[in-house]
């Protein structure tokens, strides 16, 4: 009688560890949500400096190109739609990863992979442009700026293609578990805030700028 009581009591005691360890890994689930909000705080912070430098520097051209001699909006226009587009594929694949469809995951974050190359093809072909043609970052403060806000911006959808990668093989050899799902809700935060920085370096340094 007593062993059974000490099977018994054993077991709930199993459950209760359990029932925890499925709290605990709920709760650091969202611990990690909540920390990558705060680096993409401390992020938007960085952005803001630059472009608060870019602000300032912008007029500095020591007597040599501007921005409306040098910016294509006509191709500028096609690498952003390629960015803000990839946010859409990127929230189709997060729909799909909270189905547990692995395949149409692995579909629509190869889409969205795909695009963010083209938009990085795109901004480095536009950087050896203007460098072959005597418009380095060293040539004035306004080109200086210039390349390091926009290449801020490249490194960041350089690092966030790294990301994407690795997610993939991720996904496709451990599937949709709930530490993966995590992982690629961060990366989606990361993607989104990128376009929106996007979106206002097209506004502030190239609309504003060619006009």
């Amino acid at each position: 009688m007593s062993t059974l009581s000490a099977n018994v009591e054993t077991a709930h005691l199993d459950s209760v560890s359990h029932d925890d360890h499925a709290h605990e890994h709920h709760d650091t689930s969202g611990d990690t949500i909540f920390g990558f909000w705060l680096y993409l705080m401390t992020d938007c912070l960085l952005f803001a400096s630059f472009f608060a430098t870019y602000a300032v520097l912008f007029m500095n051209t020591a007597g040599g190109v501007s921005g409306k001699d040098i910016f294509e909006l006509d191709f500028v226009a096609v690498e952003t739609a390629a960015l803000l587009i990839s946010s859409i594929t990127f929230g189709f694949s997060m729909i799909a990863a909270q189905g547990q469809k692995k395949a149409l995951t692995l579909i629509w974050l190869f889409i969205t992979f795909c695009l963010g190359a083209v938009f990085i093809g795109m901004e480095i072909y536009e950087f050896h442009h203007l460098i072959v043609h005597g418009n380095g970052p060293q040539q004035s403060a306004f080109l200086t700026s210039f390349f390091s806000l926009v290449g801020l911006h490249g490194l960041h959808v350089t690092a966030g293609l790294i990301w994407m990668s690795i997610m993939m093989i991720e996904v496709a050899k451990r599937g949709l578990g709930k530490q993966t799902v995590t992982r690629l809700s961060c990366l989606s935060l990361f993607w989104h805030f990128l376009d929106i920085v996007w979106i206002c370096v097209f506004t502030v340094v190239y609309l504003m700028g060619a006009m």
